[in-house]
């Protein structure tokens, strides 16, 4: 299920679990459903700590595709810096993770950071359509880190 955001080109799309005696099991990622320029390159999952912020950072060219499963949940938080964008200058906060799972697409040049609002050691995957650092590891990374600016406008304190 996709669900639009307030962000142009932002995507939020609930995780569909399949549960069984086992457990359950959640598609990430099909071909089939995801437009070309988007599909993943490579993929890497992190843990975050309980009350650890990650970001706020940007991208040039990347598109990132976070998967929120749980354990552990996350407050996100996004603004379009854009200028062509019909969003451009507006904000979001998303709480996605355990009990709200969710795929979250996020274009270049939308200002994107989420932080661990859980107990517990936090689960992310992300399935970037670029590699990190280019093939071989061999070109600049494709960031913008705004979390390193003191005066940045982008941050979680309200």
């Amino acid at each position: 299920m996709q669900t639009t955001s307030s962000i142009d080109g932002v995507e939020v799309r609930k995780l569909e679990l399949y549960f069984d005696e086992r457990g359950w099991l959640a598609e990430l990622y099909r071909a089939d459903e995801w437009p070309q320029e988007t599909q993943p390159r490579m993929g890497y999952l992190s843990v975050t700590k309980p009350g650890v912020t990650r970001g706020p950072h940007e991208h040039v060219d990347q598109t990132d595709v976070f998967c929120f499963p749980g354990p552990g949940l996350f407050e996100i938080r996004l603004w379009d810096r854009r200028p062509e964008s019909p969003s451009q200058g507006q904000a979001m906060k998303l709480t996605l993770g355990e009990g709200n799972p969710a795929v979250l697409v996020i274009p270049p040049g939308v200002v994107h950071g989420y932080r661990n609002i859980s107990g517990v050691d936090a689960l992310v995957i992300n399935l970037p359509n670029r590699l990190y650092r280019g093939v071989g590891k061999a070109e600049e990374v494709d960031e913008i880190r705004h979390e390193e600016n003191p005066h940045s406008p982008y941050t979680f304190e309200d």
